[in-house]
């Protein structure tokens, strides 16, 4: 009996046994397997890092070729910026004015410049005496005084206001008139344009002497509207009549814009030398102008028109023709 349960007892045992070594050889298979997995995730990691490191790469290159293309546009616009500028053949011209010399109005210092009101037509603006209230109160820049021929130009000179905004009726109107004697631009011109068969130049009291425009020069009792600082500017207390330009009176209170009489004003006078004191004969162009008998008529060299712009630094030259408003 005993010794059935010994051979009992070991057969239990290996029984055991033989569980205890199959679960030992899965637990093998098993931490085979995981070695296994391990590895392979390893390897994907390393894989994906591969991966994720050359797409760095790429994206840095890309990156740096845009920043090559961003500085050369940088560079490329700075050139286009300090070769040209802003472009300076854009913008609008509006006409204000036209002084005609010979169609009958008289366009003296009084008339029109400081008021601003309207003169003439638009459909004789380029031919005869007019004034443009619309575009005399507009903000302005620049202004271009053009001689043309019937509507043709035949010389411009351009300047650029030192003061910007203001319109001409501010800047002819009252408050600048009372001491007057402004210089407007600096610098001169920043165009002139002459065509080639231009006539009367030696006197023409725009394009015949240089310097800057000079407005609403008062002294004594004569006042000239548009002359220019390469003329003779008489001084303030002076009553020699030698100012020479454009819109003229010999006896006016230029202060004021208050006429002493109808003999004096005249639309256009010549460059000359000719002093009250020593001189009984202006020059003038046409026949626009009082009855002073020191007035002479002459020539017509043109009409003389004056346009305004906001943002345009430059006209139209010479064999263009003109209308109220150029678009560059």
């Amino acid at each position: 009996m005993k010794f059935s349960l010994l051979v009992l007892a070991l057969l239990g045992c290996g029984a055991l046994a033989g569980k205890g070594g199959g679960k030992n050889k899965q637990m093998k298979v098993l931490q085979t397997e995981l070695s296994a997995v391990k590895d392979g995730l390893k390897t994907i990691g390393q894989e994906e890092e591969r991966r994720h490191a050359e797409l760095l790469e790429k994206i840095e290159a890309l990156q740096g070729e845009l920043g090559k293309i961003g500085a050369g546009q940088s560079k490329l616009g700075e050139l286009v910026t300090s070769k040209c500028g802003k472009n300076k053949n854009s913008g609008t011209w509006n006409l204000g004015m036209n002084i005609n010399p010979a169609d009958g109005h008289i366009f003296g210092y009084t008339n029109g410049w400081a008021t601003g009101v309207d003169i003439g037509s638009a459909d004789e603006a380029l031919t005869k005496d007019y004034l443009s209230a619309n575009v005399w109160v507009k903000p302005a820049n620049y202004i271009a005084i053009v001689r043309h021929q019937e509507g043709v130009v035949d010389a411009v000179k351009v300047f650029k206001f030192k003061t910007s905004a203001d319109s001409l009726r501010t800047r002819f109107g009252l408050p600048n008139m009372n001491p007057g004697r402004q210089i407007v631009s600096s610098g001169g011109p920043i165009q002139e344009s002459v065509s080639a068969t231009a006539e009367n130049l030696a006197d023409d009291p725009i394009f015949s002497v240089g310097g800057d425009l000079a407005f609403n020069w008062a002294y004594s009792d004569n006042g000239c509207r548009i002359a220019l600082t390469g003329g003779h500017l008489s001084d303030a207390s002076v009553n020699d009549d030698n100012t020479h330009g454009l819109g003229n009176d010999f006896h006016v209170n230029p202060l004021t814009n208050t006429p002493h009489s109808t003999t004096w004003p005249h639309d256009i006078s010549n460059i000359q030398d000719c002093p009250l004191a020593t001189c009984r004969d202006v020059r003038l162009q046409g026949t626009d102008h009082g009855s002073g008998p020191h007035l002479k008529s002459g020539p017509v060299y043109g009409n003389y028109a004056i346009y305004v712009s906001w943002d345009a630094e430059s006209f139209p030259g010479p064999g263009a023709s003109l209308s109220t408003e150029i678009g560059l």
